[in-house]
C-alpha cells in the first residue's frame, strides 16, 4: 500500500495547514491533500478582519505564506481529493486518494464547509450569472448596480460593506429582527449610506433572462420584487463531512470531537469548520490545527 505517514491531513484550509505545519515542525512525517485551492474559503477575503497577529492580512497572501512554510518543512503536498477514509486492521488509518492508497498513524479531517444554499427557484439558473459568494472577487462586476446580501452574521455584514464601495444600493436582507454579527460590523453597516437593512425578509425567488435582474422577497407578510443585479448569500455553512459515517457526526451534520480534537473514529481527528463547536475565526482555525498536531505528536511519542 502507498506512502505511510505519521499524520495525513485532508484539506488545505487554514486549520489543515496549521495542523500540518505544527506536526512537521515537531519532526513528524506529514502529508496534506487538497483537491481544490490551498487556503479554502479564506482565499475569498482580500482583507482579513481581524487578521492573525504577525501574519499577512490578505487571505491569498496568508495562504501562500503558510503553503511555503509547509514546503520548507518537507510536508508532502498532494493536489488531489481523498475519496475514502477508514480504520485499518493494524490500527493505522487507510485513505484512498486519486493517486493511490495511503496509510497514516493518524488522519486529520480539515475539509471545511461549503456555503449553505438558499433553496429557492432560480438559484441554479443564475449561478455565476448574478449569484456570487465573494464580494472581494466579484464586487467590481456590479459597479453602479443594485445588489443584495442575504444573512445577518459577520460574513454577510462584511460582504455588504465591501459591496457598498461599488454599488449605489446594497440591500442587506435578514429574516430575523437583529443581526448576530460583531458590534463593530453592525455599527459600520449602520453608518454606510448605500446599505439598506431589511429585517423580517427572506428571498423567495431569483428572476431574469440571461442574467439576474430581479429578486422576489417575502417581507413582513408581503411579497415584493426588487431590481437586483447580484445576490450574495451568507446564510450559514454546511460541514464537508462526507468522508465519515453518520455515527461520527452530531445532529447538525458536523463532526463530533472531544477537547483534543479526536473524533469517534480511532486515529481520526477533526479541525476547523467541519467540526462541531468551531468558533469561526481565523484564530480558532489556527488553534484547532495546532491542538490536533499536539495530540498527534504526543501519541506518536508515546
Amino acid at each position: 500500500m502507498g506512502g505511510s505517514f505519521d499524520m495525513f491531513v485532508i484539506g488545505g484550509g487554514v486549520a489543515g495547514m496549521a495542523a500540518a505545519e505544527a506536526a512537521a515542525a515537531a519532526g513528524l512525517r506529514v502529508a496534506l491533500a487538497e483537491a481544490n485551492m490551498f487556503g479554502g474559503l479564506v482565499l475569498n477575503v482580500n482583507h482579513l478582519s481581524p487578521g492573525p497577529a504577525g501574519m499577512p492580512a490578505s487571505g491569498s497572501d496568508l495562504s501562500a505564506e503558510m503553503m511555503m512554510r509547509l514546503s520548507d518543512l518537507g510536508v508532502e503536498l498532494l493536489f488531489e481529493p481523498v475519496s475514502a477514509l477508514r480504520p485499518g486492521a493494524d490500527g493505522r488509518v487507510e485513505l484512498d486518494t486519486a493517486s493511490g492508497p495511503r496509510r497514516a498513524r493518524h488522519a486529520v479531517l480539515a475539509s471545511g464547509a461549503r456555503n449553505r444554499r438558499l433553496g429557492v427557484p432560480g438559484e441554479e439558473t443564475f449561478a455565476h450569472r448574478g449569484l456570487s459568494y465573494c464580494a472581494d472577487c466579484d464586487g467590481p462586476l456590479f459597479r453602479g448596480k443594485p445588489v443584495m446580501v442575504v444573512g445577518g452574521g459577520d460574513s454577510a455584514l462584511q460582504e455588504a460593506l465591501v459591496l457598498a464601495d461599488f454599488c449605489p444600493v446594497v440591500h442587506l436582507v435578514h429574516r430575523g429582527t437583529a443581526f448576530t454579527a460583531r458590534p463593530d460590523l453592525v455599527a459600520a453597516v449602520a453608518a454606510a449610506p448605500a446599505i439598506r437593512v431589511r429585517f423580517g425578509a427572506e428571498v423567495a425567488a431569483l428572476g431574469g433572462d440571461d442574467v439576474l435582474t430581479t429578486v422576489r422577497l417575502r417581507e413582513n407578510g408581503a411579497e415584493v420584487a426588487e431590481p437586483c443585479a447580484g445576490v450574495f448569500p451568507f446564510v450559514g455553512l454546511v460541514p464537508n463531512a462526507d468522508l465519515l459515517p453518520a455515527a461520527a457526526l452530531d445532529d447538525a451534520g458536523a463532526v463530533a470531537v472531544d477537547a483534543q480534537m479526536e473524533t469517534r473514529i480511532p486515529g481520526v481527528l477533526a479541525v476547523g469548520a467541519v467540526r462541531a463547536g468551531y468558533g469561526g475565526m481565523l484564530t480558532d482555525a489556527l488553534a484547532d490545527g495546532r491542538a490536533a498536531a499536539a495530540r498527534v505528536v504526543a501519541r506518536c511519542a508515546g
